[in-house]
């Protein structure tokens, strides 16, 4: 699917401020040695087996689950706009397969404001990511992102 046209319904988004320049945002979101800091949901510990940042590269992190299962994370960027916008295709293995992911980011004087866009194929996987507790895991993300941009602020 366009991830510029799908409907509302196969949408789940998330907007929230950053306390930290848009240049530090940045690149917290486009250096592995930050990605492997913040991006996992709660305590994982997390392997970046690749990370190609250029469009049509591929990006790939493993992470270790406190029950001793791996959480495979895997994409391809599809467009990135330097400081603006990052588009890449996403699957979150065994959970999630084939969304979009788009994150925009926009300076707001010595903050960034940020807008993230989980893309789905239809309105019924997007409602059944929704009751898994999809806003939940990438909130725990982003909270994980905010504070993370504090400690090398």
């Amino acid at each position: 699917m366009d991830y510029k046209n799908a409907p509302a319904n196969c949408v789940l988004t998330i907007e929230r401020a950053f306390d930290a320049p848009l240049d530090l945002v940045w690149e917290a979101w486009t250096k592995p040695e930050h990605i492997a800091n913040w991006w996992s949901p709660g305590p994982m510990t997390m392997d970046i087996k690749k990370f190609d940042f250029e469009v049509e590269g591929d990006w790939e992190y493993s992470m270790m689950m406190d029950n001793g299962n791996e959480f495979i994370a895997k994409g391809r960027y599809v467009e990135i706009s330097p400081k603006n916008r990052i588009v890449t295709t996403a699957s979150f293995l065994p959970m999630t397969d084939g969304v979009t992911l788009v994150a925009d980011f926009m300076e707001a004087g010595d903050k960034t404001e940020f807008t993230f866009k989980v893309v789905h194929p239809t309105p019924e996987y997007a409602k059944q990511q929704l009751d898994m507790g999809a806003m939940n895991g990438w909130g725990g993300v982003f909270e994980g992102l905010s504070k993370y941009l504090t400690q090398i602020a």
